[in-house]
């Protein structure tokens, strides 16, 4: 009988005077995995903390299992010691890092012959490791730090971003194997490939999971249950995304007083889910005949305000041309010889790996940054519109609305009778209730903030549009909305961006980073996908035709594991890799010593740098390659 971890009753939590939730009662069982949804500011991560123990209620009981070890991931992770991210990882697992120190010093006295007796302490202490799996746990510990994207695995914490800590925070949370895992906001920060790893890699997830996140397609995938903090309450549904749609929109459709517009929402969201859109690789078969009675229903008229053909006002006939544009930094090649001539209804989802050059991308294309070769050209008529990743534009002195009002009172579509979108309706639409029109921004919670500052970036009016990680810290909620704003937006849209189901809404082509290429593939991110799975035949059969005996071969490869010649090669990588990095280190810090009049030399070190920075991701993916053909077995 599956045990229950963590339970609460009467549970009230107030911010700055204002309620979060009251009286809310809230369980969790054994194997249990629990999206929490809702909008920014209703107290996500506040409910979030008071679980892990980290906040205090206000009024309530809480109860926790004896001995349960709880695991939680901020949105923004602290280090407070200096140590490296590998051993950051392992520290996850204290008492087996513990026991390999001991075997360390105990080995060390008895080859030093400070003590020969050690013998049978050194076999108890090997038995014990050997039953903890621990001998593998810096294995396990690499493994984790690069599928998340972390290749420098030996840098020091303290230097990273604070999008490179979240990651080491999240390799070792999962290293960490609690018995509930606490996740708030995982996939931030994380390139579409990490988050569809992490995806997959939580789908199969044994313990207690909570987490809340913004990606539709990881939340339905992940989850077993949907709690939705709204109104101070909690709203609990058994069953991944998609059922809490079906069910939030049958419990809607009985109350009167529900807006029609959210339930239209609910309605394609939930469409978009039964698609089965590539980018999720699961799909619900089950609920056909609900889904075809649904669409029977006849289509709603959408509100006026969003309709209207937003960005299509003084669209001239030149807009953005950049031309076999190149760009480097710090002698590595993050883009180069890559031309594009916008034109208006352009839709431009822009992947790739964490690092590639995507943001130092848009800056190029927005005259923010000058390319190393080729040109770019901006029209006269052009008004760009850049959402950063991160909140710069907002005035915490000023109300809500008058941060949009310091930008203008209204937008002027040009268009029709109804041709002006005001403040306070663009407010509304992005889901700030009358009554927060006139609190102070600093009152806000940080999503709160961020989605203010995307407003203040539309009031402009722009005809393009250049959107920087916009997803990150947006509730569900929100991400719809937006969502339906660019449905109706006629000018130029170019969007950086990890969140798969805000791709496939929003975007009709994309630009994906392979190397220093830019590729551009037809159709939304779901269409990108099929591209990319048909490669995979073609690659395995020809990797098979290598193979005189392709069954015998796999059996064999499977039953023998790492071949002598592979195992010397792993243990060769090792070094290799630890001499790499070194290298860089030193390379970097000649670098920041060479004074700029050193052009020769500077050059010089940069073209070394980024070849040994070249050589190191080949051997850590080589490395990676036989890690996990090793653990396999």
């Amino acid at each position: 009988m599956a045990k229950n971890l963590f339970s609460a009753h009467g549970l009230s939590k107030s911010y700055h005077e204002k309620v979060l939730f009251t009286s809310i009662a809230l369980g969790i069982m054994e194997g249990e995995r629990i999206g929490i949804i809702g909008k920014n500011g209703v107290g996500k991560s506040s409910l979030l903390q008071i679980i892990a123990g980290i906040q205090e209620a206000d009024d309530g009981i809480v109860t926790r299992a004896k001995d349960v070890h709880i695991v939680y991931l901020p949105q923004l992770p602290v280090f407070e010691t200096n140590e490296s991210c590998l051993d950051a990882v392992m520290s996850g697992k204290p008492d087996i890092v513990s026991l390999l120190e001991e075997h360390r010093v105990l080995c060390e006295q008895q080859e030093s012959g400070v003590n020969h007796s050690l013998g049978d302490e050194i076999h108890e202490l090997s038995v014990r490791i050997d039953l903890l799996n621990g001998w593998t746990l810096d294995n396990q510990a690499k493994t984790l730090l690069m599928k998340l994207g972390i290749s420098d695995i030996h840098s020091l914490v303290h230097t990273l971003s604070g999008g490179q800590k979240k990651r080491v925070a999240l390799a070792k949370a999962l290293l960490s194997e609690p018995d509930l895992l606490i996740l708030d906001e995982p996939t931030n920060h994380l390139d579409a490939d990490s988050v569809q790893w992490l995806q997959d890699h939580l789908s199969d997830y044994s313990k207690a999971m909570l987490l809340v996140t913004h990606d539709r397609y990881f939340l339905d995938a992940v989850s077993t249950k949907i709690i939705e903090l709204d109104n101070q309450s909690l709203f609990t549904y058994e069953g991944n995304f998609e059922y809490f749609l079906m069910r939030k929109e049958q419990r809607m459709a009985i109350e009167e007083s529900t807006a029609e517009h959210e339930r239209n929402t609910l309605r394609r969201e939930l469409a978009w889910l039964q698609k089965g859109a590539k980018a999720r690789r699961t799909k619900q078969k089950s609920r056909i005949d609900w889904i075809s009675k649904m669409q029977e229903k006849p289509e709603q008229v959408e509100i006026r305000s969003i309709k209207i053909e937003i960005g299509n006002k003084f669209l001239g006939g030149k807009l953005i041309d950049a031309v076999d544009i190149s760009k480097s930094i710090n002698g590595r090649s993050l883009f180069k010889e890559f031309t594009y001539r916008a034109a208006p209804g352009d839709r431009i989802g822009i992947i790739g790996p964490n690092g590639a050059g995507k943001s130092t991308l848009l800056n190029v294309l927005s005259g923010r940054i000058p390319t190393d070769s080729g040109y770019v050209s901006i029209g006269d008529t052009v008004s760009i519109g850049y959402f950063d990743q991160e909140v710069k534009t907002v005035n915490e002195q000023l109300t809500v609305i008058g941060n949009l009002r310091e930008i203008a009172e209204y937008i002027d579509t040009g268009i029709g009778k109804d041709r002006f979108i005001t403040a306070k309706e663009l407010l509304d639409r992005f889901q700030f209730p009358g009554k927060q029109h006139h609190s102070f921004v600093h009152t806000l919670s940080g999503g709160e903030k961020r989605r203010l500052a995307m407003l203040m970036t539309l009031m402009g009016n722009p005809n393009v549009l250049m959107f920087d990680e916009p997803t990150n810290d947006f509730d569900i909620a929100t991400l719809a909305s937006l969502e339906e704003y660019l449905e109706y937006f006629k000018g130029v849209l170019l969007i950086v961006s990890h969140d798969r189901s805000f791709l496939d809404r929003t975007v009709n082509r994309i630009f994906s980073f392979e190397q220093d290429i830019i590729k551009e593939y037809p159709g939304n991110y779901s269409a990108y996908l099929e591209k990319i799975e048909q490669r995979k035949p073609e690659q395995t059969q020809s990797s098979i035709t290598k193979s005189k005996d392709p069954i015998i071969h796999e059996k064999t490869a499977k039953k023998k594991g790492l071949s002598f010649n592979e195992k010397r090669e792993f243990d060769t990588l090792e070094s290799t890799i630890s001499q790499k990095e070194e290298q860089l280190l030193s390379i970097a810090d000649e670098l920041s010593q060479t004074p700029p009049d050193l052009f020769k030399k500077f050059e010089e070190l940069s073209l070394l740098h980024a070849q040994i920075e070249q050589e190191l991701e080949q051997s850590m993916e080589r490395w990676m390659e036989l890690s996990e053909k090793s653990n396999s077995i």
